[in-house]
């Protein structure tokens, strides 16, 4: 089976169509989506999706960095009273999103920060968002300086010197859609590195890969992922599909 480590199907775009979007996923052999919340907002519908289908659909809790401004603390509080009434397998989405806007620098900071000590509180992985911000990143999660920490690096878009200082840190990488993409340069990254250190996630509705680029993402195109890097390293995908699955069984603890 596969599992997509990072998807948003509760969101607005599947309005109405969670059912179908879930149902393509299961015959795709897509059988367990990570579900990482964005916002205060998110925790409703994440919530309703994955009680409709406890056995295929994860939920996590976090504040995703570009939802944090001044008035962040606010929205951690909300956060940190769902962590502890229920379970999730995970902390994120969180990290740090310098890419459009730096007005609250510090306070993305401080978010995650204060996000990873949850995480080594309640001895689950974290799932970080990174856009033009790994010194950043990197910095923070030195100084939190905890051997327990472990994750993913969602999304990579870094290069292999930054994705092999993340796997040395405990974390694994996140490959979606645009490794397939011609010039993104994510695929020459991925040819050196393990599948071992891998994880497959589509991080739905965004990123869909090729053959349907520039449409709505979902978990049932995790399948073009895998071929891909599979290709990549001149495997089966049935391989890439073994190891990838056993790294996210191991993590979430699924």
């Amino acid at each position: 089976m596969l599992i997509d480590t990072h998807s948003h199907i509760y969101v607005e775009e599947f309005m109405n169509e969670s059912d179908e979007v879930v149902q393509r996923a299961l015959e795709n052999r897509v059988e367990k989506i990570i579900l990482p919340n964005i916002d205060s907002s998110s925790i409703d519908p994440m919530l309703k999706l994955t009680d409709s289908y406890p056995n295929n659909c994860f939920p996590t809790i976090g504040l995703h960095p570009a939802s944090v401004n001044a008035d962040f603390h606010k929205e951690l509080e909300i956060m940190e009273s769902w962590l502890k009434r229920r379970k999730f397998v995970a902390i994120g989405e969180i990290g740090m999103d310098l890419y459009w806007d730096k007005t609250f620098h510090g306070e993305q900071a401080d978010a995650f920060s204060l996000q990873l000590r949850w995480a080594v509180e309640y001895q689950l992985p974290v799932i970080i968002h990174i856009r033009n911000a790994f010194d950043e990143v990197f910095e923070i999660l030195e100084e939190r300086n905890s051997n327990v920490l472990r994750g993913v690096f969602h999304s990579f878009t870094g290069t292999v010197d930054q994705a092999l200082k993340a796997i040395g840190m405990g974390f694994y990488i996140g490959v979606n859609g645009i490794v397939t993409f011609k010039n993104a340069g994510v695929d020459k990254v991925i040819s050196s590195l393990k599948p071992e250190n891998l994880l497959l996630e589509t991080d739905s509705p965004y990123l869909a890969p090729i053959p349907f680029r520039g449409k709505r993402n979902e978990s049932s195109f995790l399948v073009h992922i895998a071929q891909k890097i599979a290709d990549i390293h001149s495997v089966s995908v049935d391989e890439i599909k073994w190891i990838t699955t056993k790294n996210a069984i191991e993590l979430f603890k699924l």
